[in-house]
């Protein structure tokens, strides 16, 4: 199995940590609050506390934290971040669910990228899933997939294996360019949400015709 650091506190870093713990990975939770990060731990069986100052120790660091603080978090860790995969989890949309914050041409993914060093792989997951969802971990029977995309095949054979862990389905995307799709997909999902569904109870998937 993995060994995954979380830096995030909020409601999907906690269905992630919960997922990643029953898939048998070892979990490290990371967040700017000691007391809540400890508390956040004590509700899992089995995670550990980690320090923001220094290095995640596991291989694997996901960003459960609101893309306006991501590139910082990345830069603040820089080379402690040094061949890890850092898996970005982030949707950098605007507050009225219109676009995006990132500049033209570009993906939250994409800009992360640019802020970590250079020996750390950077590849997007995890985004188009609700936290209610990802904790349900299922669709009408069905494991959820998780779209990826990276430049470093290496990087997102790990992050599968991991996803598998979970009992969910990884779904390769392409190299990280492809985020900018996968965030387009989130911001589908929250107009549905909005628009239409009225609720966050759903989720994207593929579903291959015979």
């Amino acid at each position: 199995m993995s060994s995954i650091s979380i830096i995030g506190l909020g409601n999907i870093a906690k269905a992630l940590a919960a997922r990643a713990l029953a898939g048998g990975n070892a979990v490290e939770i990371i967040g700017r609050d000691r007391a809540k990060a400890n508390e956040f731990a004590a509700a899992l069986d089995g995670a550990t506390v980690g320090t923001v100052s220094t290095a995640p120790t596991g291989d694997i660091v996901v960003l459960a934290v609101p893309y306006a603080s991501a590139a910082a978090v990345v830069r603040q860790y820089g080379d402690a971040l040094d061949g890890k995969v850092v898996v970005d989890i982030t949707n950098p949309i605007t507050p009225d669910f219109t676009g995006f914050v990132t500049p033209e041409g570009s993906s939250g993914a994409q800009e992360i990228a640019k802020a970590a060093p250079a020996g750390a792989h950077v590849v997007k997951a995890f985004n188009t899933l609700f936290a209610n969802v990802l904790a349900a971990g299922t669709a009408e029977g069905r494991p959820l997939d998780v779209f990826i995309a990276g430049d470093d095949a290496q990087a997102k054979a790990r992050v599968s294996v991991f996803i598998e862990s979970l009992g969910l389905r990884p779904m390769d995307a392409g190299q990280l360019p492809m985020a900018r799709a996968l965030e387009n997909a989130a911001l589908l999902q929250l107009g549905l949400m909005t628009h239409s569904v009225k609720h966050a109870n759903f989720s994207l998937g593929v579903s291959v015709l015979s």
